[in-house]
């Protein structure tokens, strides 16, 4: 099956690192235009945008905290402005503040909930309204637009020491199947991915070394996940390939959702 997405206008926040930068290289090699936001880390989106247009594609670096209003207008803004029409969001930036719950302050719930959970709201409802602008583009689409919301094992998996990042990713489930089911009928199509454990720069402690081999218990697959996994399955649901699924989570995971430590003890 060969996957095309010549044509199409791909924003990807949270880009610059891990998921989003593998999904936005994918994207790009589909034959998508990208644009790859950042927060902080601007060099290595920069570095992408210049390595994707370098290779002959169209990419372009754009800073914006998702968890602010005016920040996520400008980034739709400035991706209309550059590319005129936008055909997919992949809406993945996230973060964690972990600590118990009993010392957790109010400061780092809501830093965690206002970029995992407001700024995915914040950014699929700038994407809604430019895709009920557009319509669908014949010829490019058979959707009018895609969201693909990225999740998390733990919006079914409670985490004890996470239950900011655990809540905002149980919400990140609702809202992806809320709003699937508020806008298919206008031909918009919105699905989840829910990663497990992936080897990026932020779990490094977790997937190396001694630490690797507890948390290979959990998964029933045998090893860690790698970014092109969950970056293959982006491209799929982005495109026509997958054009009958909505309001799906596919879970990239190995197996961690099984709870594999229940294994004879049925």
């Amino acid at each position: 099956m060969h996957i095309s997405l010549t044509g199409q206008v791909a924003l990807i926040t949270g880009a610059s690192s891990g998921i989003g930068h593998a999904a936005a290289k994918a994207l790009a090699a589909a034959g998508a235009a990208v644009v790859i936001n950042y927060n902080r880390q601007s060099e290595p989106a920069e570095a992408l945008a210049r390595q994707i247009i370098a290779d002959g594609g169209q990419a372009l670096a754009i800073g914006a905290d998702v968890s602010k209003e005016a920040d996520v207008e400008r980034l739709f803004s400035e991706t209309l402005d550059a590319f005129g029409s936008l055909d997919i969001l992949i809406a993945n930036s996230g973060m964690q503040k972990d600590a118990p719950a009993v010392d957790m302050s109010l400061d780092d719930w809501n830093a965690v909930i206002g970029v995992n959970l407001t700024g995915q709201f914040l950014c699929a409802r700038a994407a809604l309204r430019i895709f009920n602008r557009q319509g669908v583009r014949e010829g490019v689409s058979r959707a009018a637009g895609k969201i693909i919301h990225m999740s998390s094992v733990h919006q079914r998996i409670p985490w004890a020491g996470h239950v900011n990042y655990a809540a905002s990713k149980g919400g990140v489930d609702q809202l992806m199947q809320t709003l699937a089911q508020e806008v298919s009928h206008q031909r918009i199509r919105i699905n989840g991915i829910a990663p497990g454990a992936i080897r990026t720069p932020i779990n490094a402690a977790a997937t190396t070394g001694d630490a690797e081999q507890e948390l290979l218990k959990l998964i029933p697959y045998g090893r860690i996940g790698d970014v092109e996994d969950v970056a293959n399955a982006v491209v799929f649901l982005a495109s026509d390939a997958s054009d009958y699924i909505v309001g799906t989570t596919l879970f990239i995971d190995g197996g961690m959702s099984l709870y594999p430590e229940f294994r004879g003890n049925g």
